[in-house]
């Protein structure tokens, strides 16, 4: 990543209208206007649907193989965003992997709050095998509170002995609601889209009167054991470096095949810039490769 591109980044995140931890109507309308500012490309295919009553983006991209699916959860902090709103970086995902990606939108906080999600990921999944897809033929991708709930799903899958997808791969995962993490604060001033208060303010509505170490909604406190391999990506500036080290850490202790891939000097979720960044297209580029590794002939 070239300075001028990082200073790019930096100004238009820093200084842009989106505050994480503001008005939750407020916000919701300027996350969306921010994403559907950026058009897609001509040959994405986006399709409204539902997998077992939970809506659904059905994304895809020339050239796909129809076998092989990847179940996608977009971020937002549990309150904002959509799939709709995560279909072009679903779509960098789809055209990478060669699969079409499936969108999942679950229900929001505070009107929703845990375990919705989670159930509505769950609910998605199963009735995905119930369409017989088979599990080593579907791979997760999760970003920013997507990527928690990647982690989460797996957990609850495997205490419901429903078979595990081939992989999953995680963008800068929210994976600590306590905001427990050194990066919290070490990283503060380093990160232009968080805050620590911001996501405090986002666990709140998420998770209501519940403990924010409930391992199903904090999964680096999770029992991790049994879950398909496991990729991680995130930034070095990030507030939430230390939610993807220990979670690393943490897949590990549990015998979970885990790579940590560490990004210097990228901001969160900087996948979602890869028309601006390099290194979004390079890390893009590895997260398929390592989808790909992972499917089941």
């Amino acid at each position: 990543m070239t300075q001028q591109q990082r200073q790019a980044l930096e100004e238009l995140l820093r200084h842009g209208p989106l505050d994480v931890g503001g008005d939750i109507a407020e916000q919701r309308v300027i996350f969306q206007e921010m994403i559907s500012a950026v058009p897609l490309p001509d040959d994405v295919s986006a399709k409204r649907g539902e997998l077992g009553g939970v809506p659904v983006e059905t994304v895809e991209t020339p050239g796909l193989d129809p076998s092989v699916v990847v179940l996608y959860f977009h971020g937002g902090a549990y309150a904002l965003g959509s799939a709709a709103d995560s279909v072009g970086l679903a779509a960098d995902v789809s055209r990478r992997v060669g699969a079409r990606a499936i969108s999942v939108d679950y229900r929001l906080a505070p009107e929703h709050p845990f375990p919705a999600a989670l159930d509505d990921a769950v609910a998605a999944y199963r009735a995905l095998l119930g369409e017989g897809v088979p599990s080593t033929r579907i791979a997760f991708v999760g970003e920013s509170a997507g990527g928690g709930l990647v982690v989460a799903a797996l957990a609850a899958l495997r205490n419901a002995d429903l078979p595990q997808p081939s992989s999953a791969a995680v963008f800068s995962p929210w994976a600590d609601l306590t905001v427990s993490g050194a990066s919290a604060t070490g990283k503060a001033a380093l990160d232009p889209a968080l805050t620590p208060a911001a996501l405090r303010t986002r666990a709140r509505d998420y998770l209501g009167e519940r403990d924010a170490a409930t391992p199903l909604a904090s999964p680096i406190f999770a029992d991790l054991t049994d879950l398909p391999p496991l990729l991680i990506q995130v930034g070095s500036h990030e507030i939430l470096l230390d939610d993807a080290i220990r979670l690393a850490a943490r897949a590990a202790d549990h015998d979970v095949p885990v790579e940590l891939q560490v990004w210097p000097e990228v901001p969160h979720v900087f996948q979602g810039f890869a028309a601006l960044l390099d290194d979004a297209d390079r890390a893009l580029n590895s997260a398929a490769a390592f989808i790909k590794r992972n499917w089941a002939a």
